[in-house]
């Protein structure tokens, strides 16, 4: 583990914990880091003694979605093979059980991340927020997975308002399942009941929910068509190139 990385792995007898490690970018997703998490992912899945894979985020945020300037310079978010939609697809099919551990920011991708894991654990600080439609974007990949998870109008009015809910709000509307500052604690015992279950049975009822839910791959493929079609509008190339390169945000 070098502290340069841009996510930082450890593994604890039954758990692994990946930390995003880009606090000077707000801990915001780069190809570098997605090419990193799907690599962990692989050690992971080839470790049977592993049961649980903890996300967090460094120095008090957990994520601040997509790196802006990445995503002008950089191919992958706008590939139809995209890493990001794949990783979120990994969480939901993957028989280790994927618990976010949240503190701080958490915005656009970052929502991704929480709503596709299996629990989420959230401290007081925790604020949520999608704010792609104020650059011309749509959050298509994360939708899929929030609306699974908290309803399609608090999805949508979350997409409009662009609004901030803090913990309490994101505990009210199922997006967080647990809520304390005693996080650590809650994540030790979580653990402790979930190694009861065989890894299989984990399997098994992913797959079964995931037949119970309108996710499947037409949708998928879907949100991440928009998503590489809104990336080639003129108006949200615009918005983007002048914020990275200007600091000039779209609504000034």
């Amino acid at each position: 583990m070098n502290a340069s990385d841009t996510l930082l792995y450890e593994a604890h007898n039954d758990r692994a914990v990946v930390t995003l490690n880009r606090p000077e970018k707000r801990n915001s997703i780069n190809e570098a880091m997605l090419t990193r998490f799907h690599a962990i992912l692989d050690e992971v899945e080839a470790d049977p003694a592993i049961r649980t894979l903890i996300v967090r985020g460094s120095e008090g945020v957990f994520c601040s979605g997509m790196d802006l300037g990445a995503f002008v310079s950089e191919d992958a978010f706008k590939s139809a093979d995209n890493p990001y939609m794949g990783l979120l697809k990994r969480f939901a099919a993957t028989d280790k059980v994927v618990i976010s551990h949240v503190e701080g920011t958490v915005m656009a991708g970052g929502v991704g991340i929480a709503a596709a894991s299996d629990l989420v654990f959230a401290d007081p600080t925790a604020t949520f927020s999608l704010s792609e439609v104020l650059w011309g974007l749509l959050p298509a990949m994360v939708m899929p997975f929030l609306i699974r998870r908290v309803g399609f109008q608090c999805a949508y009015r979350l997409t409009l308002t662009t609004s901030t809910i803090n913990a309490d709000q994101a505990r009210a509307m199922n997006l967080v399942d647990e809520l304390g500052e005693d996080i650590e604690a809650r994540l030790q015992a979580m653990t402790r009941r979930l190694g009861r279950l065989h890894p299989q049975t984990v399997v098994d009822m992913k797959r079964y929910f995931r037949k119970m839910w309108m996710i499947d791959e037409t949708m998928e493929q879907t949100a991440i068509n928009e998503l590489v079609r809104l990336s080639k509008e003129a108006r949200v190339v615009a918005n983007i190139s002048d914020f990275v390169n200007h600091g000039k945000v779209p609504w000034e």
